[in-house]
Parts: structure tokens; C-alpha cells; sequence
């Protein structure tokens, strides 16, 4: 009997050992030294001009904030810097859809395929006369905003936001939710083409200001992680013990996040990173590494997928390193895998 608690402890160690980061100082450092490599991107990326305000960021900024299940939170750079959510936000409107009307309710509305296309487009809905293909892009979101809207207003929305984010300072960016509805114009055709389909059978220009309200909330990096800390933790508040969804919940957030949460880079940065991320045109990314880690980035220049440049650089720079990939193994990570015959023919073959 001794022998096999003994055995049970020694399995539980190990499995603690596996998910944990290294200790604080060195996870800082390593952290440090990739953001210096990722600011080397910005000059490649731009700001978001089409919606106004967000033009006016500045491009130079980045930030992270990396919160272990386990461990210190490491903050670095321009963390606290409040930007508002943008599409990281589809995340907490999938989130609160599912737990509110429920899964088949919600896949009635929305499919769970990565679409292929621009986070902005509406082809797939006019030529294939099909429902949204998933719910992280702007029709997507659309769609659950309509489900959503008869059985939770805005200010619930922004209760459980600024609680599950552990950051009562999140507060609507008037400014940012003005420029956007003056410059919506896309969105709004989407919005029409879904109550054409019946997708959407609330008031198409209540919808359409939920969502956007919902896209112009400020956080910042830091309120990101501690989001993602919970995603991570199987929705569950380390530090209460409070579970603010599902494990069902969670567990298709994640996933969705995985398979189309960098739009139509997601496959590219599944391989690169492996880490479930959301990103927003605000320059935000919201990352979760399950049982190990929320990640919160901050990073406004832009790549042409509208995901944050030097965010993503700074994402793959820390994700084996850190323990932090979905698929790592410390028995599978014995060798450099820049050295491997596959990792050089995928950088010079396929462009990963």
C-alpha cells in the first residue's frame, strides 16, 4: 500500500513538473531577451487605419503578461497599457453563448471550421449560402451577438468581462465605439446578409452595436492573462475556486481558439506556436497554454492577417522554451528542431 502511494506521489510530482515554467527569474529572462528579437518585427507590420482611432496607436508599443497556474506573474514592457478588445472579445461572446443558450443553440447559428478567409470577409456566406463558418470571425460573432441579445445586455456582458478578466478598470472606449460605428460599413453588410439567411433574427443595428460595444472595451495584457489563467485552469478561478463556465465551455473555447483564432493564419501559427490564441486588430492576443499558463500580449503593429507582428514573433520565441506549446513533452524535445531534416524543408518549402 505504502509502495503505491508512493508511486502516486512520484506520478503527480512528475505531471506537475511537466506542466510548471521554470522558476521566475529565468522564465524573465528568457521572456526579455524574445521580446527583444519580436520588437525587430514591427517595422513590418502597420497599426489598423480602417477604423480611425486605432490608427492613432502607437505602432513601437509591446507588452506581456505571462500568468502561471503555478508560479509569479511575469510582466514585461508595456503590459498595463489599456487597448480596447476588438476581436479577442469573440472569445467571451462564444463563452457566455454557450453557457447562456447553449451548445446546439449555438452551433444552429455558427459552424466550427476555420473558414479559410480574411476575418472580415462575407464571401463564403453569399456564394456557399451557408452559416457563418465559425464563431471568432466577424460573421461568426455577428451571429452570436444575435442569439445573445434577447438574454444578456451590454452591461452584463461588461460585468462578467471585467470579473473573469480580474480587472474592474475595463470600462467602453466611447471614442474607439464611435469611430467604429461611423466606419462599419462591412459589418453592417454582413450583419443585413445574415437576417437575410435568418441567422440573425433580432434587430440587425442593435446587433450590430452589441457587438461593437463589445469590440471597443479596454484592457490591457495583463487583464488578457489573467482571462487566459482561467481558460487554462478549465474555467476555473485558481484563487477562489470559482468557475466562470464549463468544462465543456472551456474546452471548445480552446479549441476554436486553436483551429481559427489567427483567422486565416491559424494553421501557420498552430505549427509555429501551438499555443490557443485569439487576436484583435487592437493589437491584442489572448493565449492560453491549458494546465501551464494564460498569456496576454500587447502589440499594435499588424501583420497582413491583422494579427499582432511582434506578438506572434514573441509568442514562438517563448513557446517550447517555456513548456508552453499544447503539444510539448520534455521525452519528445531531445533534439534542436532547427536541426531536423522536416523544419528545413518546411522553411524553405511551404513558408512556415
Amino acid at each position: 500500500m505504502a509502495d503505491t502511494l508512493d508511486k502516486k506521489q512520484e506520478n503527480r510530482n512528475t505531471i506537475d513538473m511537466h506542466y510548471q515554467l521554470m522558476d521566475t527569474d529565468k522564465s524573465t529572462a528568457i521572456i526579455q531577451k524574445a521580446m527583444d528579437l519580436a520588437r525587430e518585427e514591427i517595422p513590418k507590420g502597420k497599426v489598423a487605419t480602417y477604423i480611425p482611432e486605432l490608427g492613432k496607436s502607437d505602432p513601437h508599443q509591446l507588452g506581456i503578461c505571462v500568468y502561471p497556474i503555478k508560479g509569479e506573474k511575469i510582466c514585461l514592457g508595456d503590459y498595463d497599457v489599456r487597448f480596447t478588445m476588438q476581436s479577442v472579445s469573440k472569445v467571451l461572446m462564444l463563452i457566455v453563448a454557450l453557457e447562456v443558450c447553449g451548445l446546439k443553440n449555438v452551433f444552429k447559428k455558427v459552424g466550427a471550421e476555420p473558414s479559410g478567409e480574411a476575418f472580415d470577409s462575407l464571401v463564403e456566406l453569399d456564394v456557399n449560402d451557408s452559416k457563418p463558418y465559425n464563431p471568432l470571425i466577424n460573421s461568426g460573432a455577428l451571429a452570436i451577438c444575435g442569439l445573445l441579445l434577447p438574454e444578456v445586455s451590454f452591461q452584463d456582458m461588461l460585468r462578467y468581462t471585467r470579473e473573469i478578466c480580474s480587472d474592474h478598470e475595463i470600462t467602453l472606449n466611447q471614442a474607439v465605439f464611435d469611430s467604429e460605428m461611423k466606419t462599419c460599413s462591412r459589418n453592417r453588410s454582413i450583419a443585413y446578409l445574415l437576417e437575410s439567411k435568418g441567422v440573425i433574427t433580432t434587430d440587425v443595428e442593435d446587433t450590430l452595436k452589441f457587438y461593437t460595444k463589445m469590440c471597443s472595451l479596454n484592457v490591457t495584457a495583463e487583464s488578457l492573462a489573467a482571462l487566459g489563467k482561467k481558460l487554462a485552469n478549465d474555467g476555473v478561478c485558481i484563487k477562489t475556486g470559482k468557475r466562470f463556465m464549463s468544462s465543456q465551455t472551456a474546452r471548445i473555447a480552446k479549441t476554436l481558439m486553436l483551429t481559427c483564432g489567427m483567422y486565416d493564419g491559424s494553421g501557420t501559427f498552430a505549427i509555429r506556436v501551438g499555443i490557443p490564441t485569439k487576436s484583435g486588430v487592437g493589437g491584442g492576443l489572448l493565449s492560453v497554454s491549458d494546465k501551464r499558463a494564460g498569456i496576454g500580449v500587447f502589440g499594435p503593429a499588424l501583420d497582413a492577417q491583422g494579427n499582432s507582428i511582434a506578438g506572434c514573433k514573441l509568442l514562438r520565441e517563448i513557446s517550447n522554451v517555456l513548456r508552453l506549446n499544447l503539444f510539448y513533452d520534455p521525452e519528445w524535445n531531445k533534439e534542436d528542431h532547427y536541426d531536423t531534416v522536416v523544419s528545413n524543408m518546411l522553411e524553405t518549402s511551404v513558408g512556415i
